[in-house]
């Protein structure tokens, strides 16, 4: 990074929300449908046609908006923002500008060095989705798809208070984290349901006006954004330090090149000629819906992960982890509670279970493993019935096919044997195998200690107790070293 310029940074979001209809009519927000089957009179803008809000979209609306701070206005306009462009059939889309859904919110985002940073967030209104435009279906044609015509989005605009293109992916991860745990959205960037703009400039470092921005479009990862941004920061600073100006425009990423290109001249209010729409009445909320909508939050990420700092001595790093997906905090808790120790369902949680959820591509949601059961297990490797090995084996046979583990480690032969007489049998075949380690042991090499006792658990095919195996050898390497009565 320059050390004569600072990166300011503020992001523009689209964020689908969760709805199962549009925003002003009934057809269908799946995704992956076939192209234009999810359309109606009302999405492609046909005369006559009226819009009719979709409530539940204002709800989820407001619920994200209250999840972020912000303060929810008791009444919002919807406006038309005029534009020409062909995903957009009725020539103009419904949108709010004076009078958004809320304003005046933020996110506090903790950074690499475990501070944190609180981004302002400006305002988030409403409005539907254009529809979309396919470059690669047709040769030398561009198609249009309008089935995501007409889906509920939220925009939400930070103040430019980021310094860093780390900054900006930390603050949209926190973002994510928060549609995400109010269900709001499902805030999946590969299915376009949530997008990022990234208004960028840079100024003298001390200073505190803002330069010309530009905006980059066309980020689908979060890798890809926060790459967009070096790029177009650097870029702006040679322009600055060769005597040239920065010129307001619209950006596109290209993440192949790795590089920006100028899409058009950066529009401002003025050029969409905002007008309210006069099919739609505004938006009025009482006091008492609002109460509503605060009450069926849940508990957001940043509360959680402090609580189970707190109520289950986490370090913040296995909060954070723990916290990543409301399912798998939810999962940590259930185990813990049962199993009534949570560093052991944690180290279990993060390390096997969430390997082997890797390894097959899915989340804790289609995990087979009930939090019940994933608890007896970690019972019966505390009690000593299971070695750490064989619940590993047992977990994965459980995942297969189910079942209590007990049983199934009884099926597989797995359960540890702590009868002293049958672990006397198994280390006397090792010593009697290994008599020059057996021999060094009993003269004190307590080093091998181990050795003979991995040499037992192989033997025993990993049933014998090892922690009683190692008081077993003890007590022979005491009994060699006492003097005999009749010395």
């Amino acid at each position: 990074m320059s050390a004569t310029w600072e990166m300011v940074i503020g992001l523009e979001v689209h964020v689908h929300l969760k709805t199962a209809t549009k925003i002003f009519c009934s057809c269908s927000t799946a995704f992956g449908a076939t192209p234009n089957d999810n359309t109606c009179p009302v999405c492609t803008g046909l005369p006559g046609a009226l819009p009719v809000l979709n409530v539940h979209a204002v709800e989820l609306a407001a619920r994200a908006a209250m999840a972020m701070g912000c303060a929810i206005h008791p009444v919002s306009v919807f406006e038309r923002k005029n534009y020409f462009y062909p995903d957009l059939p009725k020539g103009y889309q419904i949108s709010q500008l004076e009078r958004p859904l809320a304003s005046a919110g933020h996110i506090t985002i903790q950074l690499d060095d475990e501070s944190e940073r609180r981004i302002g967030i400006t305002r988030i209104h409403m409005e539907e989705d254009a529809g979309k435009l396919v470059h690669d279906r047709f040769d030398g044609y561009t198609a249009v798809d309008l089935n995501r015509a007409g889906v509920p989005l939220i925009e939400i605009v930070s103040e430019p208070d980021m310094r860093s293109a780390a900054e900006a992916r930390r603050y949209v991860e926190s973002l994510k984290e928060i549609l995400e745990y109010t269900e709001t959205s499902n805030a999946n960037m590969e299915e376009g349901s949530l997008r990022v703009d990234a208004n960028v400039s840079i100024r003298r470092r001390g200073t505190s006006a803002l330069g010309t921005r530009t905006e980059i479009k066309n980020m689908n990862s979060l890798w890809g954004l926060e790459r967009a941004i070096d790029v177009e920061f650097l870029r702006q600073c040679a322009l600055v330090d060769r005597g040239e100006s920065v010129v307001q425009q619209t950006l596109l990423w290209d993440e192949v090149k790795l590089t920006v290109r100028a899409a058009r001249s950066k529009e401002e209010s003025p050029d969409y000629r905002y007008f309210p729409d006069p099919d739609l009445p505004p938006l009025v909320l009482s006091d008492a819906w609002m109460d509503t909508q605060r009450s069926l939050l849940p508990e957001l990420p940043a509360d959680l992960r402090a609580r189970l700092v707190n109520q289950y001595a986490l370090s913040p790093y296995d909060a954070a982890v723990l916290t990543a997906d409301r399912s798998l905090a939810t999962y940590f808790e259930e185990v813990a509670t049962q199993h009534g120790d949570a560093r052991s369902a944690a180290t279990w949680i993060m390390g096997e279970v969430s390997a082997r959820l890797k390894a097959r591509g899915e989340t804790i949601g289609g995990y087979p493993v009930p939090a019940a059961t994933l608890s007896a297990l970690l019972d019966a490797v505390r009690e000593g019935t299971l070695s750490r090995n064989a619940a590993r084996t047992v977990l994965e046979a459980i995942e297969s096919g189910g079942g209590d583990p007990r049983s199934v480690a009884a099926s597989l032969g797995l359960i540890q044997e702590r009868d002293d007489d049958a672990l006397e049998r198994w280390v006397d075949e090792v010593l009697e195998a290994n008599p020059a380690e057996a021999a060094r042991l009993l003269q004190g090499e307590s080093k091998l200690l181990g050795v003979l006792v991995g040499l037992v658990m192989k033997g025993s095919g990993g049933r014998a107790d090892p922690k009683r195996v190692n008081v077993l050898l003890r007590a022979r390497v005491d009994a060699s070293a006492r003097p005999s009565p009749h010395e």
